[in-house]
């Protein structure tokens, strides 16, 4: 399969060597069904070691895949009766940002996501996934009209950050992810966020303000990128693999920290091997997390919100004997 990543290297090996003994097999009219046999077996021991023991840093990797599902493949699978909806009524229409109005299960939703493009020349014209202040505010207008409708809002995260440039500085970046916080922690409607592949620092938050945060299996979620990092604490953003391993990125890690509420598991090898098999499994997740949502009014809603973000970051003070004794420990050093 085309878009291996280094990791995998192994199995594609192995792979091969199964697919020139059937070749060979064919050619010769030569039985080699017992040896394929037992190499198929050996495969399927070598790929559970490789996909059962997956780094932050192949994580990464996995996130940023080419073929990874964007939101567009992933509003298309899972809901049905998807009307986009475009501009922000200020300024233009943001292509790095998707969104409109849907049915998940008969039920109609407001459905926001970042969109990274396909090829280079799509990925030029929705600026690789990350937005700029009008794809904000498209996502800010599309969740306010949800709110005044009752329509309950969900948004899908993929984007390394919002864009870096000075246009988008111009137009007010800051502000309007800023904005984006403050109105999403106020919405009288179910919110819930699901990060599918890279959601990186405000950029990412901007559409993850919500009741429930989900992350597909191998998506990452931070503060700042990797690659950012690595510029910050090295001078060398080529150090991402080594940021990526110290950052706490994983799923795994912010389901253990709660900033999350749930893993939904991708298939064997990432989502980019089975849309489907993604989409249903999201689909499930995010029927689940809404109907347990719909038992809560308004003021519930925002409660149970600020709650959420409220506990993250917890801390506990030390006592004032143990801060006594570490003094002393270090003025004997």
């Amino acid at each position: 399969m085309a878009g291996e990543l280094p990791f995998e290297l192994p199995l594609v090996e192995m792979r091969k060597k199964i697919a020139e003994l059937k070749q060979f097999g064919e050619e010769k009219g030569i039985d080699f069904s017992d040896e394929v046999a037992r190499l198929e077996d050996r495969y399927r021991v070598l790929e559970n070691e490789v996909y059962s023991n997956i780094s932050p840093s192949q994580k990464m990797h996995l996130a940023r895949h080419q073929g990874r599902p964007t939101s567009l493949d992933l509003i298309n699978l899972i809901f049905t009766d998807f009307i986009e909806l475009h501009g922000d009524r200020m300024f233009g229409d943001d292509l790095a940002v998707v969104g409109g109005i849907a049915k998940l299960n008969g039920l109609p939703v407001t459905v926001v996501g970042q969109q990274r493009g396909k090829d280079t020349k799509d990925n030029i014209q929705r600026f690789f996934g990350s937005a700029h202040p009008e794809g904000f505010r498209k996502a800010l207008r599309l969740m306010k009209q949800a709110d005044k409708f009752k329509r309950p809002i969900i948004t899908f995260v993929d984007t390394k950050g919002a864009y870096p440039g000075n246009t988008a500085e111009e137009r007010g970046q800051s502000e309007a992810i800023a904005r984006n916080l403050l109105e999403m922690s106020q919405l009288s409607v179910p919110v819930i966020c699901v990060v599918i592949g890279e959601g990186g620092s405000g950029g990412a938050l901007a559409l993850a303000v919500g009741n429930r945060v989900l992350m597909l299996e191998h998506a990452i979620y931070s503060a700042i990128s990797p690659n950012g990092a690595a510029s910050i604490l090295w001078k060398d953003a080529s150090k991402a693999d080594v940021a990526a391993e110290a950052m706490k990125i994983t799923a795994d890690d912010l389901l253990a920290m709660e900033v999350i509420e749930e893993i939904v598991p991708e298939p064997k090898g990432g989502a980019h091997r089975d849309y489907e098999a993604t989409a249903v499994a999201i689909k499930d997740a995010l029927w689940r997390h809404l109907q347990e949502l719909s038992d809560l009014d308004c003021g519930e809603l925002k409660e149970d919100r600020y709650l959420k973000f409220r506990k993250i970051g917890e801390f506990s003070e030390a006592q004032q004997e143990q801060l006594v004794l570490e003094e002393e420990v270090l003025s004997k050093e």
